[in-house]
C-alpha cells in the first residue's frame, strides 16, 4: 500500500508541476509566509532520496518540488509539523503548518482570494457554510473509508458528499460515583430512586448535577424522544422540521423542572459549580464530556463512565481535515491525507494531545484507556451537531425556555412552544437586513432585556456614508459590553476587531451619560463613543 501511494504521489506531484507551469506562474497558495515557516522544512532532502520521487529535471537541486500548507490550532499543529521531514524525504514536498486560532473565519476571507491554505483542521459544524459557499473540496478515502467511524463520516457529509477526513469525535457520557452506586441506572426512574435513597441516607445533596440547559442535557431530552431538527432521506438536516417544542422535549423539560422543585436537582446549573458537586461526592451522577476528564481524575472521586439512561444520546462533534477547493494542490492534499494522516501512528499522536476518541477505528482499537472507550461507546449513536445556519437561531430561545421552566416562571409546554415560535420566526428571518448592537445596555435603551439581537429599539440605520449608526442612548454610569449582530439573530455576529463570533466590545461610563455606535460593514468594526 505504501508503494502504491508513493507512485500516486509522484504522478500527482509531476501533474501538479505541469499544471502550475501552464498557468504561467507559481500559485500564491504554495508560498509559505516567511514569518511562520517552521525550521524543520528548511532542511534539504537526504542524498539517498529514491530516484522515483525526484522532481522533474528542471527543478533546481535540493529545492522542494512543491508545498502543502495547513492551518491548525496549537494542539494539532506540532503533530502535523513533525511529519514535515518525512514528507520532504519521501516526496521532496515542503509541508508548512501555520498556527491559527480563528481558522474558519480567516479561511472564509482568504480562500476566495486564492490566499488560503491547502488544508484546514476544524470541527464539522463549522464546515456547513464553507461547503455551501463552494470553498471545500470533496474528499475520497477510497478503501480506507471502512476504517472510519460511520457517525464521523456522516458528520462530514453534505448532500451525500464527503468533505473531510475525520480524526476525532467528542460527546458527553454518563458518569457515576462508584463508591455510592454499585450498578449504574439504566432508566431515569432509577436515577431518581437511587438518588433519593442516597439523599435520605444523608450521603448526597442532590440526585444529579446539571451543567447546562441545552447541549449539556440533550441526552435527557432525546431519551424522552426529543430532537432539534429532523433529517431528510439523504441525512441532511431539515430546518423546517424543528423539534424544540416536540413532545419529548417538553417531557424532558418537565422532568428537570419537577426535580428542581422537589429539591432533587440544584437550581443553579453553573458548569463549574456542578462539576464540583460531583467531584466532592455531593451528587452520584453527572453528564460530562472528555474536556472535563482531567479535572474529574485529579479530584480523586471514584467514578465510572457508561451510556445514558433510557437510550438517551448526546450531541457529538467531529474534528477533521478539510481541503481547500480553491487550492491548486487538491490532488496532492488528498493523497497526503490518505497516506500520512489516515495512519495509526498519526491518529494515535493526535489522540495523545487531544484525548478524544479517534474516528479512525484501527487507532481506536489500540487505545487501552477505558474512559476513552466508554466515551466512544456512549457516542456510538450520537446526534452530530447540525452543521446548518439555522442552528444559530436555536440556542438563545431554547435556553430561555428551559430556564423559565426550571425556575417555575412558566410551564414547560408553554415555554417551549414559545421558543419554537421564536425560532421558526428567526429561521424564516423576517428581520433580514437588520443590523443591531445587542449588549448589556439594551434594557436601558428601551428593549425588554439585554443581549437581544432582534430588539427594534437598538436597531441601526444606514447613513449616506455607507456606515450604520444607532444612538445616542442614555445610560447610567457603569461597565457594559456589546457586539454587532446581523439579521436579528446570533447566526452572524462580530466582536472585537471585527472577528466573527469574537469577544464582546467593552465600554464604560464614569458618570451617567450617552453611548453611540457606528458599524462599518466593510471591515465589520464597531466604533463606540461615550459622553
Amino acid at each position: 500500500m505504501k508503494n502504491k501511494f508513493l507512485l500516486l504521489f509522484s504522478v500527482l506531484l509531476i501533474a501538479s508541476m505541469v499544471l502550475a507551469a501552464c498557468g504561467g506562474g507559481q500559485p500564491a497558495a504554495t508560498e509559505p509566509p516567511a514569518q511562520t515557516e517552521p525550521p524543520a522544512v528548511t532542511e534539504e532532502p537526504a542524498a539517498t532520496e529514491p530516484a522515483a520521487t525526484e522532481p522533474a529535471a528542471t527543478q533546481p537541486a535540493g529545492e522542494p518540488a512543491g508545498t502543502l500548507r495547513i492551518w491548525a490550532d496549537d494542539t494539532r499543529a506540532p503533530i502535523l509539523q513533525d511529519l514535515a521531514d518525512e514528507v520532504l524525504a519521501a516526496y521532496n514536498l515542503e509541508l508548512v503548518v501555520e498556527l491559527k486560532s480563528a481558522i474558519r473565519d480567516d479561511f472564509q476571507v482568504a480562500a476566495p482570494l486564492g490566499e488560503g491554505p491547502d488544508i484546514i483542521v476544524i470541527a464539522h459544524d463549522q464546515a456547513g457554510t464553507l461547503v455551501a459557499n463552494g470553498l471545500l473540496a470533496p474528499v475520497d478515502l477510497g478503501e480506507k473509508a471502512a476504517d472510519f467511524a460511520p457517525r464521523a463520516l456522516e458528520a462530514c457529509t453534505f448532500d451525500g458528499v464527503l468533505y473531510c477526513l475525520p480524526y476525532a469525535t467528542e460527546n458527553l457520557a454518563f458518569f457515576y460515583n462508584t463508591d455510592l452506586v454499585e450498578t449504574p441506572p439504566t432508566t431515569w426512574d432509577e436515577v431518581v430512586s437511587i438518588g433519593e435513597q442516597l439523599k435520605s441516607e444523608g450521603k448526597v445533596d442532590y440526585i444529579m448535577a446539571v451543567t447546562g440547559t441545552t447541549y449539556d442535557v440533550y441526552p435527557l431530552f432525546t431519551s424522552f424522544g426529543g430532537f432539534i431538527f429532523g433529517q431528510d432521506d439523504q441525512g441532511n438536516w431539515n430546518p423546517e422540521d424543528l423539534g424544540v417544542d416536540s413532545e419529548g422535549m417538553i417531557e424532558g423539560a418537565a422532568w428537570l423542572a419537577e426535580n428542581v422543585a422537589n429539591g432533587n436537582l440544584p437550581a443553579d446549573w453553573d458548569w463549574a459549580n456542578n462539576h464540583a458537586l460531583f467531584e466532592t461526592g455531593k451528587v452520584p451522577f453527572i453528564m460530562a464530556g472528555p474536556w472535563a476528564l482531567q479535572r474529574i481524575r485529579e479530584s480523586g472521586v471514584p467514578y465510572a463512565i457508561t451510556n445514558f439512561p433510557d437510550g438517551g444520546v448526546p450531541f457529538a462533534g467531529t474534528q477533521g481535515f478539510f481541503i481547500n477547493a480553491q487550492s491548486e494542490n487538491v490532488l496532492l492534499a488528498q493523497a497526503f491525507l490518505n497516506e500520512f494522516i489516515a495512519t495509526e501512528e498519526t491518529m494515535l499522536k493526535l489522540y495523545e494531545v487531544g484525548q478524544r476518541p479517534p474516528a479512525y477505528l484501527p487507532a481506536l482499537e489500540q487505545i487501552e484507556d477505558p474512559d476513552i472507550k466508554a466515551f466512544a461507546a456512549a457516542g456510538e449513536n450520537a446526534v452530530m451537531m447540525p452543521a446548518i445556519p439555522a442552528m444559530g437561531a436555536v440556542w438563545g430561545s431554547w435556553n430561555d425556555a428551559v430556564v423559565l421552566a426550571r425556575d417555575a416562571k412558566d410551564n414547560p409546554e408553554a415555554a417551549l412552544q414559545t421558543a419554537g415560535e421564536n425560532i421558526r420566526n428567526l429561521i424564516a428571518n423576517p428581520l433580514t437586513g437588520m443590523v443591531n448592537v445587542p449588549g448589556s445596555y439594551q434594557a436601558q435603551a428601551g428593549c425588554s432585556g439585554d443581549w437581544l439581537p432582534d430588539c427594534a429599539a437598538t436597531a441601526m440605520t444606514q447613513g449616506e456614508d455607507g456606515l450604520w449608526h444607532s444612538g445616542p442612548f442614555e445610560l447610567t454610569a457603569g461597565d457594559y459590553e456589546a457586539k454587532v449582530a446581523l439579521d436579528g439573530t446570533w447566526t452572524t455576529n462580530y466582536g472585537v476587531d471585527g472577528v466573527a463570533d469574537g469577544d464582546n466590545y467593552p465600554f464604560s461610563l464614569a458618570a451617567d451619560g450617552t453611548v453611540e455606535f457606528t458599524y462599518d460593514p466593510a471591515t465589520n468594526l464597531l466604533e463606540i463613543v461615550t459622553q
